[in-house]
């Protein structure tokens, strides 16, 4: 697909506003997709979509196929029958700019039980042929990641690999006897699948109606506690017990000084090669099965990634090693690249931090456009992340959801780069914030994006996430009254100056 000069808004699901503990796919979705429309604005960026695990990261999930049930709408089960009046009238008194996890899983857990139960009483809206194609279609994947789920429920939420060693080796008699005794319960996880993928499925149609692309997000790497590894642990550097021997991070750099020890299992990319880089071709099937463009995390991780021995505290000792990266893009690019195809894949390369030359030559051999973040450029005029250095064949951000907001760096920036970003944008204080938004807008980048946050132009309060430290993370929500009209045409105003 070509990618048209167009700007867009960071925006995860979870931060969206409602008065369910969490922002979902519901009616204010669609409210946000109008917005996002009447600004002129086409694109729209998300993060995994996945179902959230250890430190409610979507950067760490169950599996890296399904959807997160919390993001279900509860407003869509009641339209649908589902639920009932009096189940949401439970809710707990939620705060509507920030999710509390710890209050809110259990509460959206328990209405997801009671609409499965509505669901196998009573089907209100016939959904049962629609179930069973679900799950047919989606088997490679689904009856892993459902059991997986049940399994880890009856050993009390921990981890797979301290579960008894008949389940954690996948002894075939005890997953056998799992599925007979705990049926019901598998089928309940697979319909808490069917359930996000249809009220999202929805919703990117009704983006498309609006003239709106989705940017996801795949991470390079996928969790030690998901159904992924658990399922294929021929795919990963595991030992006999099944335990991680290295892991994933990266040394020390901008925002850590002990590197960022991220725990992920590595890839045995020769297992994977002599497959075909199948679980990986099925993997982008299925995102851009629900969205159109994805950003590829950590994209230096395909050329080389920095191994970790897994007993090690941090991340400061390990060791650089190749990839087959030409090898596994070539794979990924014919299978893509369909019959007729203009030949642009629909990938972003998330190229930022240490970068080094077989990088580039790998972004730029696939034609894929990497990320300029403005936030990174205040230090001198030679800086690669200021507008004026900026090819085409990119997307510029104002900052990402790992960054502190732009009011928030100003804040605390160190005072020579702070006054020089202010004489680059020729701004005063109080403007920074817009201007940061105007600059990347007016540059010949081929996407402008900008967290909501910085539209809002919001201080380091409403921060998503702090690498490397652990919870109070992915909490911030914005508010129904955020969505102004004012905003909008103010939006719009850039939209159109800029024939974005």
């Amino acid at each position: 697909m070509k990618f048209p000069r167009s700007g867009g808004i960071l925006l995860h699901p979870s931060s969206l506003p409602g008065q369910y503990g969490i922002g979902d796919l519901g009616p204010n979705s669609y409210r946000f997709i109008d917005w996002l429309s009447g600004s002129g604005c086409k694109l729209w960026q998300v993060l995994p979509l996945g179902h959230t695990g250890y430190g409610d990261s979507p950067y760490q999930c169950f599996s890296a196929f399904a959807g997160n049930p919390y993001l279900v709408s509860p407003e869509l089960l009641l339209n649908d029958g589902l639920l009932r009046e009096s189940d949401l009238e439970e809710k707990p008194d939620f705060s509507t700019g920030r999710v509390d996890f710890g209050r809110l899983i259990p509460w959206k857990l328990l209405l997801l039980e009671r609409a499965f139960t509505q669901f196998q009483e009573t089907d209100p809206v016939n959904l049962r042929e629609d179930f069973a194609v679900f799950r047919a279609e989606n088997s490679a994947w689904i009856e892993d990641y459902a059991l997986f789920m049940v399994l880890k429920e009856s050993n009390g939420g921990g981890s797979w690999l301290e579960w008894p060693s008949r389940f954690r080796k996948r002894e075939e008699h005890a997953l056998n006897e799992a599925r007979q005794s705990l049926g019901q319960s598998v089928l309940k996880f697979v319909f808490y699948q069917f359930l996000f993928f249809r009220q999202w499925y929805a919703l990117r149609d009704y983006s498309h109606k609006k003239n709106i692309k989705i940017i996801g997000d795949i991470p390079i790497f996928v969790a030690a506690d998901s159904s992924d590894v658990w399922a294929h642990p021929e795919l990963f550097h595991l030992d006999e017990d099944r335990k991680p021997t290295v892991v994933a991070g990266v040394p020390p750099d901008y925002f850590s000084p002990t590197g960022q020890l991220w725990g992920n299992p590595l890839y045995d990319w020769d297992a994977h090669s002599h497959t075909g880089y199948s679980w990986w071709l099925e993997r982008f099937d299925a995102i851009l099965n629900v969205v159109d463009i994805v950003r590829l995390d950590h994209f230096r991780g395909f050329a080389a990634y920095w191994e970790i021995p897994a007993e090690n505290p941090t991340a400061e000792i390990g060791r650089w090693v190749p990839a087959p990266a030409v090898d596994f893009f070539d794979a990924v690019a014919n299978h893509l690249k369909s019959p007729g195809s203009d030949g642009v894949l629909p990938i972003i390369a998330e190229d930022l931090g240490v970068i080094t030359s077989d990088v580039v030559e790998l972004r730029e051999r696939y034609n894929l456009p990497g990320m300029k973040v403005l936030q990174f450029g205040f230090s001198a005029p030679d800086n690669p992340f200021l507008p004026h250095a900026y090819i085409q064949n990119c997307i510029a951000y104002t900052g990402t959801h790992d960054n502190d907001t732009a009011r928030g760096w100003l804040n605390t920036a160190p005072k020579q780069e702070h006054e020089f970003a202010l004489r680059y944008l020729h701004s005063s204080k109080r403007d920074f914030v817009w201007n940061t938004i105007r600059s990347i807008w007016s540059s010949v980048a081929i996407f402008a994006v900008t967290p909501m946050q910085d539209l809002l132009d919001q201080g380091t309060e409403s921060r998503l996430n702090y690498p490397g430290r652990l919870g109070g993370n992915w909490e911030w929500r914005m508010e129904e009254k955020d969505l102004s009209d004012e905003l909008m045409a103010k939006l719009s105003e850039l939209n159109y100056l800029y024939e974005r």
